[in-house]
């Protein structure tokens, strides 16, 4: 998957959906219209308008999504989880070994822009590391690898990027 233009989305399947939010993607995991879905991360900070807007066209207005998944807690897949949070008073759900990021309680350690050759590596320093503090609606995902409001998906722990990265299946 490849990004595009920020606010393009992109079918993945019929009931996975994503949304380019300027250097990341976000996802909608639900069948259009049907009331019943999941936002997967949370994209860059200031894209709550962006990521609710393309959220109420496939979903419908009042439409809110059963809760909100991370995949891990840096700040392009969390930069507006605590708007949409708040706006749709849903639960957010991620791995155990996420939580101190996603309580306020620890800083990420900062990157080590040696490791990779990219131009993403090197300016990986400028990137925030700190925490954003999503008591009281965050939550850990279940231990049996269900995926709240995804019937059928199972979440799977997937350590390197963070030691609480997951994915889907």
């Amino acid at each position: 998957m490849t990004s595009m233009k920020s606010g393009d989305l992109f079918e993945v399947l019929p009931d996975v959906v994503g949304l380019t939010v300027k250097i990341v993607n976000v996802c909608f995991v639900g069948l259009p219209k049907s009331g019943d879905w999941v936002l997967v991360d949370a994209g860059m900070p200031k894209s709550k308008n962006l990521i609710a807007e393309a959220a109420a066209s496939r979903f419908g207005e009042s439409s809110r999504p059963k809760a909100i998944i991370l995949t891990h807690g840096h700040f392009d897949h969390v930069g507006s989880v605590v708007e949409l949070a708040e706006h749709w008073d849903v639960p957010v759900y991620a791995h155990a070994l996420e939580m101190p990021y996603l309580t306020g309680e620890k800083d990420y350690p900062y990157p080590d822009t040696q490791v990779e050759g990219g131009i993403i590596a090197k300016l990986s320093s400028l990137f925030p590391n700190t925490p954003v503090d999503l008591r009281p609606r965050i939550q850990t995902l279940p231990e049996d690898g269900s995926v709240p409001g995804m019937p059928g998906w199972r979440w799977i722990a997937t350590p390197g990027h963070t030691q609480g990265h997951v994915s889907f299946s």
